[in-house]
């Protein structure tokens, strides 16, 4: 596998990113759908066990093996920090607060992958670009949603709010110790997670949950469960690791500032909700968060004959 570079991302690469965003902006729909029925470890070991076999059967059809001089500890420690942990964190929190809240919560993961990599990754040192980047976009998750979506954050739902910055947290961790891992595939990498996952929550789902004993769950938790597998899971992480192959960890969590603005988006498109004037600030302000800490815009600038000299990143 190519070497996880923090590049700026091409055409494709965007436009993966935006495929990922719709996909894993329904995955918190889902998960309020399936914690009616079910407890957390179980819903967790329902999208990673059966994504596991679903990937594993695509490689068979490309030919691709999972043999044994992969690296397999590393497999079981990135399904932990990319799959277990903060799906798991998520499930749970949810159980307490809103989706909507959950997903701004995780659109601290670019925060904490910025100044994670600025420690450990020297191509993706911390610049006062990436820096201001990263607030804007944040500001503006926060202005999209609105300020009534935060009235959660100082009351007893601390431990929910807690979990899901927990779970940005180990996103951040999980994306960087990707790019440690080389000589292997986006879809052995995203195979391979998947079933470190599985491992790590099939003990946890049989000896808390009994999870075979469960009542059988309704029709809306089997589609939330098929969603979550096939859309949130097997075809987002073939999209995440092709992303992070070719342009880094701090570029793809970019990801999560698009999460609540698909969510506007749809809701106008499909349910004819209003778009309010700071859902429209909140997209200008995520739009230059994009463009900053990607840098394309300026380093044209930079180039261009007609413009004057601008000062390098710190």
């Amino acid at each position: 596998m190519a070497a996880y570079q923090g590049a700026p991302m091409g055409r494709a690469e965007w436009l993966m990113l935006l495929m990922l965003s719709v996909l894993w902006g329904s995955s918190f729909l889902f998960y309020k759908l399936m914690v009616v029925d079910l407890p957390t470890f179980t819903i967790v070991l329902a999208r990673v066990g059966p994504a596991a076999m679903i990937l594993y059967g695509v490689l068979l059809l490309r030919r691709e093996r999972m043999g044994r001089s992969l690296p397999w500890p590393g497999f079981l420690v990135l399904g932990f920090f990319n799959s277990a942990a903060p799906f798991c964190l998520f499930a749970w929190g949810e159980t307490h607060i809103t989706s909507g809240l959950a997903s701004i919560l995780n659109a601290m993961t670019p925060v904490f992958a910025v100044v994670a990599s600025h420690w450990v990754s020297p191509p993706e040192r911390l610049t006062w670009r990436r820096a201001a980047g990263v607030v804007c976009g944040l500001c503006g998750v926060v202005v999209l949603v609105g300020p009534d979506a935060l009235r959660g954050l100082n009351s007893a739902n601390f431990m929910a709010d807690a979990a899901c910055l927990l779970a940005a947290l180990s996103y951040a961790f999980g994306g960087i110790y990707a790019r440690r891992l080389r000589g292997v595939t986006p879809m052995q990498m995203a195979t391979g997670q998947l079933m470190g996952a599985t491992a790590i929550m099939l003990p946890l789902a049989t000896i808390f949950d009994r999870f075979w004993a469960l009542p059988m769950p309704g029709a809306a938790t089997w589609g939330a469960m098929a969603g979550i597998v096939v859309l949130c899971t097997v075809l987002a992480y073939i999209l995440y690791f092709r992303i992070l192959a070719a342009s880094g960890a701090t570029n793809v969590m970019l990801v999560t500032f698009l999460l609540p603005l698909n969510a506007v988006l749809l809701g106008n498109l499909v349910l004819g909700e209003p778009i309010r004037a700071a859902s429209v600030a909140g997209m200008v302000l995520i739009g230059g968060g994009l463009a900053a800490i990607d840098g394309r815009l300026l380093r044209r600038r930079k180039k261009s004959p007609a413009t004057l000299p601008v000062a390098t990143d710190a």
